[in-house]
């Protein structure tokens, strides 16, 4: 089996259910080690500690250890730091090792942009994002030891496209997409990846804002491939994968070769070369910022004097 598991241990955020635990399973059957992180909240992240849903990891431990798997639960908060750093010690407790970290954990609070609270804004970028670097920070020290790790980060086609009424969520998904394209340049050299996933799955998280025919085709189960070639040992480095109803492709921010209009261009100069200056049939993809700016210094020399 080319993407077997066996040994490793894999630590995914917010798997109690949905996408999590779809995850949680595949890995399972390929022989990893869990660690079945969810904190047990609602769909728009209040606490639910007190009511059942408090028991939504050690429910998919059950699973997996029913199946003859290896899996602790964990219901850390992933924007509490002290959470992280204990869900860290409790894996390397448990198993000696941390593989790989899919940051998957979230929440939503939808509302039109002129209508969303700015608390609601920030508590959905605070899980999303910070928390996705919150439990980076975590698993780091232990992947660089290792000179081994893999990371993705759960984005979204609403960060990549944008979705009305998501602005919260699309800026946090997208600002995901800004630290996948740094960590894959600093952290490269101590062997470990980092990718992205944008799926689109039937969960608690949508089964009210997709139709029941939408819902039948986007299971968790068609989108946990993709996590699993992303965290393989010959994994790629800095891509998004888009995943939904057994459908997989790659996205990419990509720019267009631009035209030179000199130091002393004009606003009118740019309207008058807007059908040149965006043509994107030669449009391509940089590595890093600073071969974008390489291409404007290049140009400015190329057309000086």
């Amino acid at each position: 089996m080319p993407y077997d598991f066996s040994g490793q241990v894999v630590v995914i955020t917010g798997s109690g259910g949905g996408l999590g635990r779809a995850h949680a399973l595949a890995f399972a059957r390929r022989g990893a080690m869990l660690v079945i992180n969810d904190f047990g909240g609602t769909r728009d992240g209040g606490d639910s500690r007190q009511n059942t849903s408090q028991n939504m990891a050690e429910k998919v431990v059950r699973e997996i250890t029913d199946q003859g798997g290896r899996a602790i639960a964990n219901a850390g908060n992933v924007t509490s730091e002290p959470d992280m750093q204990a869900m860290v010690d409790q894996a390397m407790s448990a198993f000696g090792r941390i593989d790989v970290l899919v940051n998957n954990a979230g929440i939503l609070r939808d509302k039109t942009f002129v209508k969303m609270d700015l608390p609601d804004f920030r508590t959905v970028i605070e899980v999303h994002l910070i928390g996705s670097v919150i439990a980076t920070r975590a698993v780091l020290p232990v992947m660089q030891q290792q000179e081994y790790g893999r990371i993705v980060m759960t984005t979204s086609s609403s960060g990549l496209y944008g979705n009305f009424g998501q602005s919260n969520y699309g800026a946090a998904k997208m600002g995901l997409v800004g630290l996948i394209n740094t960590l894959k340049l600093e952290l490269f050299k101590s062997g470990i990846r980092v990718n992205g996933l944008a799926p689109v799955a039937a969960t608690r998280m949508t089964d009210d804002i997709m139709p029941p025919q939408m819902l039948e085709l986007l299971s968790p189960e068609s989108v946990s491939p993709a996590v699993l070639y992303l965290c393989g040992k010959q994994a790629p480095t800095g891509e998004i994968i888009t995943a939904g109803a057994g459908t997989f492709a790659k996205a990419q921010i990509v720019e267009s070769d631009g035209v030179f209009l000199g130091a002393e261009a004009t606003p009118e100069m740019i309207a008058e070369s807007w059908n040149d200056l965006a043509d994107m049939t030669t449009a391509k993809p940089y590595k890093q910022g600073s071969d974008q700016s390489q291409k404007f210094v290049v140009n400015a020399f190329e057309n000086k004097g």
